[in-house]
């Protein structure tokens, strides 16, 4: 062992443990009961067995083990945003796409050219910038990873301001923020704009963040550590008190999460009525969120049901294949064209052709120096798709790697439209478009919607 640490060797890893010892000791709190120290038990953590614990000392270690249960937020509703409460509509578990014959396959195929019929499947690029990134993109100290990082937050950036959601009055919530860089260029790019906060929602913690960068005292930056199934918008305290227009926002947003992420803006934050003393405000609202068009009173005033808390919604799509139809918002869209739980599991993994086309790509690693934006790297998901197709070789002699490659272009439209069609029934106005260059990143379609012009929130200043 090193000197001053553990002498316990762990053989998992073929190395000495790297603890410090006490003073005195050979081994750390860990491994102490290698010392013979007055016959003390060590037993494994009954909350986490991943470590152990001197069984004398249990219940004070149960008072203070970092895997106990924590009081949960006041804006924790469990399975708020989680979808599908009909039991027998739960989908059955499925097999794997090369327990599938090849018959059932060509079936799936028909079905899903025949569902895309009339859809716009040819998606307009959009690929746009922003000053405020000039600067960090015109340095040369960016490497390769950096720079393409850096491209994709510069569009999205672009593409808010095209919507008009960059401006004064609003929150920003960063959903599956992960370090909150997003956050970060946004907040460089309303540097001279008055009442604007921030919320970065993030289940896991995360280390390297940049929000200790935002030192401005006219921004508020917040983190919201829950998963967005359970986040309940309208009970976050800031949110609560100052009733600002959000905007959705996120950068490679995994599969089902955008899904939650959708019904968390649109469905579960209804805090939209000016009055704090009318009631019963949130069933106005709730209203609201379920007609289709928008209508006037009889005056000539708009009533508060002709307004959205939501300002807009913008997020990098990513990873279909981790869908789930438990949480998909588009279940309806794929019942109208006659499709169901079954042909979505297979879609969802089908979906990985359009970026591994189950090619051979265990040589594509990252060698980036750029180690500080590994947290949401475009290439780890990619590696993810490519591991999760692997299982699928059985396949490899039925179609070339240019039809899967189309077939799984096929269907992610396919899930992004049902994702449109929700949005458009709870009044938005809905779009995709490709916001960056495939050779920047496979996954390089966006997301947006905005409220239908009637329906446009008044931001707070």
């Amino acid at each position: 062992p090193e000197p001053g640490r553990c002498a316990h060797f762990v053989l998992r890893k073929r190395r000495f443990c790297r603890m410090i010892p006490a003073p005195g000791r050979r081994f750390c709190g860990e491994h102490g009961h290698e010392e013979e120290q007055n016959d003390r038990k060590r037993i494994p953590c009954p909350l986490d067995p991943k470590h152990t614990v001197y069984e004398d000392q249990l219940q004070k270690h149960l008072k203070k083990c970092n895997s106990r249960e924590k009081p949960k937020p006041v804006y924790f509703v469990q399975d708020i945003n989680a979808g599908l409460k009909d039991v027998a509509e739960i989908p059955e578990k499925q097999g794997p796409l090369s327990s599938l014959s090849l018959e059932e396959l060509q079936n799936l195929i028909i079905k899903l050219k025949k569902a895309s019929n009339g859809l716009e499947l040819h998606l307009k690029e959009q690929i746009l910038s922003h000053q405020a990134l000039q600067e960090a993109l015109s340095d040369p100290k960016n490497g390769e990873s950096a720079f393409k990082h850096l491209k994709q937050q510069a569009s999205i950036l672009g593409n808010m301001e095209k919507l008009h959601l960059l401006g004064p009055g609003r929150c920003f919530v960063e959903f599956g923020a992960g370090r909150g860089k997003l956050s970060h260029w946004v907040d460089i790019a309303l540097e001279n704009v008055e009442n604007v906060q921030f919320l970065l929602v993030e289940r896991a913690t995360t280390r390297f963040k940049v929000d200790g960068k935002h030192k401005r005292r006219d921004s508020i930056f917040e983190r919201l550590q829950v998963d967005i199934q359970h986040l309940c918008l309208n009970k976050v305290p800031i949110l609560e008190k100052k009733k600002l227009p959000v905007v959705g926002i996120g950068k490679h947003l995994c599969g089902a999460a955008t899904d939650l992420a959708l019904r968390c803006l649109v469905e579960s934050y209804t805090t939209c009525c000016d009055g704090e003393d009318e009631e019963p405000a949130p069933k106005r609202c709730r209203a609201a969120q379920t007609e289709l068009a928008p209508h006037k009173s009889a005056g000539n005033e708009s009533t508060t049901e002709d307004r959205k808390p939501v300002a807009g919604i913008v997020i990098a799509l990513c990873c279909h294949h981790k869908c789930d139809w438990t949480h998909y918002v588009g279940r309806e869209f794929f019942k109208s064209v006659g499709l169901g739980p079954v042909e979505f599991h297979y879609f969802q993994r089908m979906s990985s052709w359009a970026t591994c086309g189950m090619q051979e790509t265990t040589s594509k690693t990252s060698t980036s120096e750029d180690s500080e934006d590994q947290t949401n790297d475009t290439e780890e998901h990619e590696h993810t798709l490519s591991r999760t197709a692997s299982g699928s070789d059985t396949l490899q002699g039925i179609l070339s790697a240019e039809e899967r490659k189309e077939i799984g272009c096929l269907c992610k439209r396919l899930i992004d439209h049902g994702r449109m069609e929700y949005l458009q029934q709870q009044g938005y106005k809905a779009a995709l478009q490709y916001y960056t260059e495939s050779a920047v990143s496979l996954e390089n379609v966006l997301l947006t919607a905005v409220p239908k012009p009637s329906l446009i929130p008044e931001p707070t200043i």
